[in-house]
């Protein structure tokens, strides 16, 4: 069982999380969307988190011609100005289903980085605080991309634990 915590503060994010050996692949015919939010279902069960060894995030940088898509849930792609770009972030991101953290972590909406029409599209870098401040979470959950939580590698860490079974 692994728990997540604020590097800057110590408080815990979440709550017991059980690793996934890899980050859930999810085919697009797989999302069907919530009615209600638009939202695709969560690339990674409640109560599971995986390490996500690709870059995520932003920055974003012009791309090669025939850029890899790493992941199909990733946001490793993005358009703009007829330019196709990839992602540059951090790698090794935690990555969690959104309930399992986000009731505990506070939007921060300084400028752009909460975008998207029905969620946060998590292009514009990490959009959740720790409530002592730390901006170290990116929610994404657009209806164009994936419904997952990434957490800053440098801005939290985990405490492991062996189940008591």
């Amino acid at each position: 069982m692994t728990v997540f915590y604020c590097a800057k503060c110590g408080t815990a994010l979440t709550g017991d999380l059980v690793a996934l050996p890899i980050v859930p692949e999810v085919a697009d015919s797989d999302r069907g969307r919530e009615k209600k939010t638009g939202r695709a279902p969560a690339t990674v069960p409640s109560g599971h988190y995986a390490i996500d060894p690709d870059p995520w995030g932003a920055p974003f940088v012009v791309a090669d011609e025939s850029p890899r898509l790493a992941r199909s849930t990733g946001r490793e792609l993005l358009r703009a100005d007829s330019h196709i770009t990839t992602s540059a972030g951090c790698r090794d991101s935690f990555v969690l289903h959104p309930d399992d953290a986000v009731p505990r972590l506070e939007p921060f909406t300084l400028g752009d980085n909460w975008l998207g029409c029905c969620g946060p599209t998590g292009a514009h870098g990490p959009n959740l605080a720790c409530p002592c401040g730390s901006r170290l979470a990116t929610w994404a959950a657009d209806c164009l991309g994936p419904n997952e939580l990434h957490l800053d590698p440098v801005r939290v860490y985990a405490w492991h634990q062996e189940s008591r079974r």
